[in-house]
């Protein structure tokens, strides 16, 4: 699939209010070409929560923006939080099949407590990521909002796709803050 019409599919399912554009513009980018220290942080088969307490040197907290089902999927808007500090260090969408996990994973994941990854790696569930693009947005007055930055600044952001148990249960947007 074209991943630009993957990351307007993610992003449809939370239209920013009064029709603000969640980026002003959005370009695949060959993963060699990703700059540091978004190389580091994006191009990889880990999980973003690891990777961002890596780079942050600290513990990440997740904040659940707004949460839905479409269909069968649970879909959730959310940022990654410094813990006990107010900085954001990733914005996210993600649109879970909970059809590939136990019910206890899946409550969990609904409690909106925990980070995504960190559930799945507490509860050991034999997962694999497969990343699928790199993009590079120029912040619109959504995306500046969720992340504290500018208009127009750009970032860089991934689009993967999480297997739970051999199945694609996951599909994931996930920004990066550098700060």
């Amino acid at each position: 699939m074209n991943p630009l019409i993957e990351l307007e599919e993610l992003c449809a399912l939370f239209p920013e209010p009064d029709k603000e554009p969640l980026f002003l513009s959005a370009e695949h980018v060959a993963r060699e070409s990703t700059p540091p220290p978004y190389h580091d942080l994006l191009v990889h088969e880990h999980h973003m929560t690891i990777s961002m307490e890596q780079y942050h040197g600290c513990l990440v907290d997740v904040e659940v923006i707004d949460s839905r089902f479409v269909d069968s999927l649970y879909c959730r808007e959310i940022l990654l939080r410094k813990k006990d500090r107010s900085d954001v260090v990733q914005f996210g969408i993600v649109r879970f099949n909970f059809e590939y996990v136990t019910q206890q994973v899946r409550q969990e994941i609904e409690a909106q407590k925990t980070p995504l990854g960190r559930v799945l790696i507490q509860h050991n569930v034999l997962r694999h990521i497969d990343l699928g693009a790199i993009v590079k947005l120029q912040a619109g007055p959504g995306l500046s909002r969720h992340l504290q930055m500018p208009v127009g600044e750009s970032t860089y952001g991934r689009m993967a796709t999480i297997f739970c148990n051999g199945a694609p249960a996951v599909d994931l947007l996930e920004v990066s803050q550098v700060l």
